[in-house]
């Protein structure tokens, strides 16, 4: 039981007027590091995981339907203590990850679980070792336990790449070890000091900067996010080549035939489906990336555009300063005119004390919700400061939110979905966001700046994040052949940049650094396609909704409590959407395609 953030891709963020910016209260979980709630758990922890080892090991081949539907209710009562264990050290560390006394609990924290739920190793192994025809026995005799098929189908998914028992639970055993180096990325990243025009700042406030109106800012930061990358690539390339190789080793192990099947099989996704994906988006690049960024140079009104100029406003947008109760207000009324209970949800996190917003020293970077365990609620993370797009990152989050309390309902073994799923909710939620705000702009040039920024959005979130999956396909397939200096790892990153970026850029000398900030390759390798996923997926829900709006709504919530329990075939099938259908992705990227020439018609 490891506690994982996903960091968000698009979470931008500075330091002004904000207004009552709201803090977690975690007492939901815990009230403190030394409750005596917490160590009660704790200790039920122990004994629930070694009892459930006394009693079943050996013999789940003996248990009829009743007996192994109380194996998994017991099963699932372990794993919904340890992870609200794991969600309150988690996220006080991610409130302050420079803080020792918080880094030492999360460690205690996730040492004290390994060891106690060691004795548990056996019973994903046994069950794989059952016959077919006894696992659908079970599942035809108890309607009850049946729910609970799509968890186990995915379980047995991994059989062809389980190890022996002996072995499974000591890579169990040293799992710590691997999350060390997680921690050790988060520490330095947390840590780093940057300098732009004497103002000292952490890593959200100078790629902040990155959207600031003026150029020469905007130099600045980029330089000096040079400057600092440098100084620390060496250990930046060493957690990339630990982590790379120990997942070599493990894959070589386990016989996986690719780099990215295990992220595939946890998605639950076909990897000709990710495949068409990624293929239908590298062939899209000259007509949206490449397209794009042509029209916003000449915006810009420069000969060659450089890498600081990627996110930079427009020249006649505004620098405006967008405060939390304007925020709050915009995301929830775009909720609301979708349909009144996504504000019902919502709003407890607004008042509740499930939001941490404010930029703080010490606070990991990004934004993320995390959904804790189904007897509880999820917490949202942002660095709020203001900018326009931190309100779509309000809304991006607030949507998985809502998804992971719907979802709740599914219980701990299915609520959670599959990355390429998880994404859904929160870019519909920004999808609603934006077109509340488009419909609303009267004037043309409030509507370009609208539809450009939205266009950059889905740029970051489509072209971006499968240039970075390319990426790490190439990373983890050099990795393979040795030891990456950082300018191999530095010239792999290059390989990506141009051919999605696009003529109209140069790239300033140290940008081949930039990798290196990117919390996802350490977290989580692999899980960028699932926002490109989620966009695609997105964009065609909402082409769905427009077409066709009667009942939508329905279907769209019994989507998202669907949570985890079904394939993402069967979840599109009540709109008539098919992803394994490489035509269905071109849809997605066919409504960027039409923002960016209603962007070109303007000009004419």
């Amino acid at each position: 039981m490891t506690f994982r953030p996903v960091f968000d891709a698009n979470a931008a963020s500075g330091t002004r007027d904000l207004g009552d910016l709201p803090e977690w209260d975690l007492s939901d979980l815990y009230t403190a590091p030394d409750a005596a709630e917490l160590k009660r758990d704790l200790d039920w922890l122990e004994e629930a995981c070694r009892g459930f080892a006394a009693d079943y090991e050996g013999k789940l081949g003996d248990l009829d339907a009743a007996g192994f539907l109380e194996a998994v209710h017991r099963h699932e009562k372990i794993e919904g203590i340890a992870g609200r264990i794991m969600s309150f050290a988690g996220l006080r560390y991610y409130q302050q990850t420079t803080d020792a006394e918080r880094a030492k609990f999360l460690s205690d924290c996730q040492e004290k679980i390994t060891n106690y739920t060691t004795p548990l190793v056996f019973f994903t192994l046994e069950l794989n070792r059952l016959e077919d025809d006894v696992i659908d026995g079970l599942f035809a005799a108890d309607a009850d336990l049946a729910r609970y098929r799509p968890a186990f189908d995915r379980i047995r998914a991994m059989k062809p790449y389980q190890l022996s028992d002996e072995l499974e639970k000591f890579l169990h055993d040293l799992g710590v070890v691997g999350d060390a180096w997680e921690r050790l990325f988060d520490e330095t990243i947390a840590g780093l000091e940057f300098e732009v025009d004497g103002e000292a700042l952490n890593i959200e406030g100078t790629l902040n900067l990155l959207t600031e109106q003026e150029r020469g800012k905007r130099e600045a930061a980029a330089r000096e996010l040079v400057r600092v990358f440098q100084a620390n690539i060496r250990t930046f390339a060493r957690v990339h080549n630990t982590q790379a190789k120990e997942k070599e080793i493990l894959d070589r192990w386990r016989g996986m035939p690719s780099p990215q099947t295990g992220r595939h099989l946890s998605n639950d996704v076909e990897p000709e489906v990710v495949e068409a994906l990624r293929n239908a988006v590298v062939a899209a690049y000259p007509r949206l990336s490449h397209r794009y960024y042509e029209l916003k140079r000449k915006w810009l009104g420069l000969e060659r555009m450089q890498v600081w100029d990627r996110n930079a406003p427009l020249q006649m947008e505004t620098t405006r300063v967008v405060d939390w109760t304007e925020a709050r207000e915009t995301v929830m009324r775009a909720y609301e005119g979708f349909d009144p209970r996504m504000s019902e949800i919502a709003t407890p996190f607004f008042e509740r004390g499930w939001i941490d917003a404010g930029v703080k020293p010490g606070k990991a970077p990004g934004a993320f919700a995390h959904p804790t365990v189904t007897d509880v609620h999820p917490y949202i993370m942002l660095n709020y400061l203001g900018k326009p797009r931190d309100v779509m990152t309000l809304a991006h989050e607030l949507g998985h939110g809502v998804h992971q309390v719907l979802a709740a309902g599914q219980g701990e073994m299915l609520s959670s979905t599959p990355l390429t799923l998880a994404e859904t909710a929160s870019v519909f939620g920004e999808m609603l966001t934006f077109r509340r705000m488009l419909d609303n702009a009267t004037d043309p040039a409030e509507r370009k700046i609208l539809l450009a920024g939205k266009v950059e959005d889905m740029i970051n979130t489509v072209v971006r994040q499968i240039a970075f999956y390319d990426f790490e396909c190439k990373l983890h397939d050099a990795r393979r052949g040795g030891e990456l200096t950082p300018d191999d790892i530095n010239a792999l990153w290059m390989s990506v940049q141009a051919e999605s970026l696009g003529p109209a850029f140069d790239f300033m000398e140290g940008y081949e650094t930039f990798w290196a900030y990117i919390p996802h390759f350490v977290h989580s390798p692999f899980y960028v396609y699932a926002y490109a996923f989620g966009d695609g997926l997105v964009n065609a829900l909402y082409a769905a909704y427009q077409d066709a709006p009667d009942g939508f709504q329905d279907k769209y919530f019994d989507m998202l409590k669907a949570g985890g329990s079904k394939h993402h075939s069967a979840l599109l099938a009540p709109f008539g959407l098919d992803a394994s259908d490489p035509a269905f992705w071109d849809k997605g990227l066919s409504m960027i395609e039409g923002f960016i020439e209603e962007l070109e018609a303007m000009e004419a």
